[in-house]
């Protein structure tokens, strides 16, 4: 039950975060949206910035299983950064899609030593570790810089789609991804 209820919270939060921004959303539209009383909250997040936390926790882990269910490990090492960047562009295509959480995130919270902003730029190397690491497996000498291109390339997409529906972005970031990863030596 107290599982049931942490998760029910973190849902709620977790749409109005994502529908309506995290800053724009106040502990006391949490509590009503969920029909909770404050202190329930309080007693499962002991604060808004841990609920957050949790969020963007949450957020990453989703993302990971959507990238790792594209990505079946039997393609050749180039094919794989080819594949993983195509997963990213085609959720950030999904109409459903409202925008990377913790690029969202670190604009809300631009303060470097703020835990959140801290904890969306972590995620973001992640993003960006995991590309260099397939680069760097299919023999890519500046596997670093391929990787913090892609992220470019992807996040661009990631904005410009999210404020403008079919505007081409996607493809335009594939392309232009695919130019990347066959020129990167």
């Amino acid at each position: 039950m107290a599982t049931q209820m942490r998760e029910h919270i973190l849902g709620v939060a977790s749409d109005l975060f994502s529908n309506r921004g995290i800053n724009a959303t106040s502990v006391d539209t949490i509590v009503a949206e969920a029909g909770i009383a404050k202190v329930t909250l309080y007693k499962y997040f002991k604060s808004k910035e841990q609920l957050i936390l949790e969020y963007l926790r949450q957020y990453d882990e989703k993302l990971w299983q959507k990238l790792s269910s594209r990505t079946t490990g039997q393609e050749a090492p180039r094919e794989k950064v080819m594949t993983l960047v195509n997963a990213v562009m085609d959720w950030i295509e999904d109409p459903e899609f409202k925008g990377f959480a913790f690029v969202k995130a670190s604009v809300e919270f631009p303060q470097l030593e703020n835990p959140v902003h801290q904890t969306s730029v972590e995620f973001a190397q992640t993003l960006r570790n995991t590309i260099a690491g397939i680069a760097a497996e299919a023999g890519i000498k500046n596997a670093e810089t391929l990787a913090l291109q892609l992220s470019m390339v992807i996040e661009g997409a990631a904005i410009t789609e999210n404020m403008q529906r079919d505007s081409g972005a996607v493809q335009h970031a594939k392309d232009l991804a695919k130019i990347l990863i066959d020129t990167a030596k």
